[in-house]
């Protein structure tokens, strides 16, 4: 009867362990023990996918080799388990070449999330929070309105010559950008619902009425995106600068550090390294920037300046020989007044909004347009500093920002006297073992 009754045991377990089997195949259960649910989305996250409705689909444009495809089916998984139509594939950017010039793709670890006909480009340090501000920013209601000024020979949002943002507007605008022209001769000043202002590098003065207007919508609460070039402050545009506390240096920046990077003209600006600012947090992609203007920063204002381009040790703001056929015998001249590096050439302002539905008001000031012009767009990072500039003037640049989720003990504070006790530890254990086994030793001798 006992080995009966064994019998049925083993059979009731072998039952069971089938039944669970078959049910973990139609259902599935998923529990995070970690501490703080570290190995899941943070609740922000979800929140963000909640507002998704249909399909994502992310595309990686990552090379085989390496690491990097794991580390990003590892983060997306967590995405995946809260979507289940969310879907991650992957792209050899070397297999097809042309289509990755197409969308902009420059080296290796882009990723394209899309949702509907809006797509958003995260370049770099893939985590959660880089995914889910993408996430979040396909998800704001309604197109964003960017007014381009016109008239006066500034570089046109949709043209396709050489200076004109074309390529650029054309990214912009499935992102959920709409850009307008905006002539001052044909209205009188800003649109209501404009939510940003470009000014793109007039080449020809502005007339008096457009920089009046150009004034009262930034004092009324307006952004504004300034792209100034070399001798732009001899077009009008004194009242512009005045009122954002800035000044356009005369001269044109160069910087001899570009020979050791194979560049022959002196005039083209490399960066590597940032300042700090929300723009360039975590941003570790070269810019190229050709033809720029210094700016320095006018104090006695209510403004909250703060630079995020910069140039290096070895630059300066020459005033002879930069339009000679050899740029590269271009020399500094203190006597002539030129300013030794480094200098800022790109300002990120902000201050509380004067208008009563908006909080904070944010303008931006670059002394270089061509770095996002149809032929330097696609140079290194420039396309991607570019989105982060617009995203941060719209409000975007920290749609999430989670607190650091890591494990408690990965770091191990230690005071001094610990230290101590533990060399001391290190060395006083093996000398105790080599004493204890020499004396064990000894003692089995004398037996």
């Amino acid at each position: 009867m006992r080995r009966l009754d064994r019998w049925l045991v083993l059979l009731a377990l072998i039952i069971g362990t089938g039944c669970i089997g078959y049910l973990s195949t139609r259902h599935v259960w998923v529990a995070d023990w970690t501490r703080g649910a570290r190995a899941s989305l943070a609740p922000e996250s979800v929140a963000v996918l909640k507002k998704l409705d249909g399909p994502v689909d992310v595309v990686a444009y990552l090379s085989p080799a390496g690491p990097l495809r794991e580390q990003i089916a590892a983060v997306m998984e967590r995405y995946t388990r809260e979507k289940p139509d969310l879907k991650l594939s992957f792209v050899d950017p070397d297999l097809d070449p042309a289509a990755s010039r197409q969308l902009g793709i420059t080296g290796n670890g882009a990723i394209l999330v899309r949702h509907g006909t809006r797509e958003e480009r995260v370049e770099s340090d893939v985590n959660e929070r880089s995914i889910s501000n993408a996430l979040e920013r396909l998800t704001r209601g309604g197109e964003r309105i960017v007014a381009f000024v016109t008239g006066d020979g500034e570089r046109q949002p949709d043209g396709k010559a050489n200076a004109d943002l074309g390529q650029f507007m054309s990214d912009m605008e499935r992102r959920g950008l709409r850009a307008v022209p905006l002539n001052f001769t044909q209205v009188m000043g800003v649109p209501e619902h404009t939510d940003l202002v470009v000014l793109a590098s007039p080449s020809a003065p502005l007339p008096p009425g457009a920089v009046q207007a150009l004034v009262d919508y930034v004092r009324g609460g307006g952004n504004l995106l300034w792209l100034t070039e070399p001798g732009d402050e001899d077009l009008g545009t004194g009242p512009l600068a005045e009122v954002l506390g800035v000044r356009v240096l005369p001269g044109v920046l160069v910087d001899g550090q570009g020979a050791a990077l194979g560049l022959q003209d002196p005039r083209l600006i490399t960066l590597g390294d940032y300042p700090f600012h929300a723009v360039t947090r975590g941003f570790r992609l070269t810019t190229l920037f050709p033809q720029v203007a210094a700016l320095a920063q006018v104090s006695d204002h209510d403004w909250a300046v703060v630079p995020f381009l910069r140039s290096g040790d070895r630059s300066w703001t020459a005033f002879h020989g930069i339009d000679n056929d050899k740029p590269s015998t271009i020399r500094f001249d203190a006597a002539a007044g030129e300013l030794k590096g480094p200098l800022d050439f790109g300002f990120a302002l902000n201050r509380l909004s004067p208008r009563p539905d908006r909080s904070e008001q944010r303008a931006m000031v670059v002394g270089d347009g061509d770095f996002l012009s149809n032929t330097f767009l696609g140079n290194g990072g420039n396309r991607a500093l570019g989105e982060r500039m617009i995203n941060w003037l719209l409000g975007d640049d920290v749609l999430i920002d989670m607190p650091s989720r890591g494990a408690p003990d990965r770091v191990v504070p230690l005071t001094q006297t610990t230290l101590n006790a533990l060399t001391f530890g290190l060395l006083a254990l093996p000398l105790a073992l080599i004493i204890a086994g020499t004396l064990i030793a000894w003692r089995r001798r004398k037996r």
